[in-house]
């Protein structure tokens, strides 16, 4: 895989960015320990710290679950968001693998399924909009699909803190083909019209850009557009990108064959399919979905789901 990093600008080292770089170090060194011992040191000690310590996160993904899963009981969601917590543990060490680490050991036992579908989505030089969710697997099978052949492009959310911006570049230049700020609206479509791969997730919930209300688990969600709109503007086909990580340490990963008559006329319709198809992925391996974001801090009637 070439290196991407060979131009990289060099790192940002006043005083104010020192507590990022101790834990950006302390990141890089956990990502060089054996993967079994990531793997319980995850799920057994970081993952419980996790929801012992961030009580306020804890208290918003118990609310989504049980917003979003009415049917079982408290135990039964209790259970769920204590799996949760462990799969956002391991997924701390996943990212330190993802970006400065070997994925070598995560290859062992992978499945990937459906790169057919993605060559037939790029036929004739076509670009393609790959579409999955926040997930704790996200980064590391990302950098997988890459390593798989895939030259994904990715949009992200720009760090305010510039250590974090320069590490989180640098990282993820080592398997990405591009990176592009999620204002780089115009940068990410040219890419499309390009024939690239664009690797998107539109189901946080936005602070600007076109957006509607679309159900996910049967409640309003707010919901970018922007998957809609990409492909208006770039002609762009999209496939679903699903991935969870297996009780063994392997992975599963695959893709859709391309959403049929996407885009249409009807903003709404599209995102409601396209946060639809990220829900199916949810009911797959629910445990690993990021249910800590307020996904529904906005609501049409203005209520606030999340209030004490």
């Amino acid at each position: 895989m070439p290196d991407r990093n060979a131009d990289a600008p060099s790192p940002p080292l006043s005083p104010r960015t020192w507590p990022a770089w101790c834990g950006i170090g302390l990141l890089a060194l956990a990502a060089r320990l054996p993967w079994s011992l990531q793997r319980w040191l995850g799920r057994a000690v970081l993952g419980p710290s996790l929801r012992a310590t961030l009580r306020e996160r804890r208290r918003i993904a118990a609310r989504n679950l049980e917003l979003c899963f009415p049917e079982l009981d408290g135990s039964a969601r209790d259970a769920l968001l204590r799996e949760h917590f462990a799969a956002l543990g391991t997924s701390l060490f996943e990212f330190g693998r993802a970006w400065w680490g070997s994925v070598d050991p995560l290859k062992r036992g992978i499945r990937i399924a459906g790169l057919e579908h993605l060559a037939a989505a790029r036929a004739g030089g076509r670009g393609v909009i790959v579409v999955s969710g926040h997930f704790t697997t996200l980064e590391a099978c990302g950098r997988l699909l890459c390593e798989a052949g895939v030259p994904l492009a990715g949009m992200y959310r720009p760090y305010s803190d510039a250590a974090m911006e320069w590490a989180v570049l640098r990282g993820r230049a080592r398997y990405a083909a591009a990176m592009f700020a999620k204002t780089d609206v115009r940068g990410a479509a040219r890419h499309l019209k390009r024939g690239g791969l664009l690797w998107y997730a539109p189901d946080q919930d936005p602070s600007r850009g076109d957006s509607v209300y679309v159900p996910f688990f049967g409640q309003p969600a707010h919901s970018l557009t922007s998957t809609y709109q990409f492909a208006r503007m770039s002609g762009a086909a999209v496939v679903l990108f699903s991935h969870r990580r297996r009780d063994d340490g392997g992975f599963d990963l695959s893709i859709s064959p391309a959403l049929e008559g996407f885009p249409s006329n009807d903003p709404a319709e599209d995102t409601a399919r396209v946060i639809a198809g990220i829900e199916a992925m949810v009911r797959a391996a629910p445990a690993q979905y990021l249910w800590i974001h307020r996904r529904f801090k906005r609501r049409p009637d203005g209520d606030d789901v999340y209030a004490d």
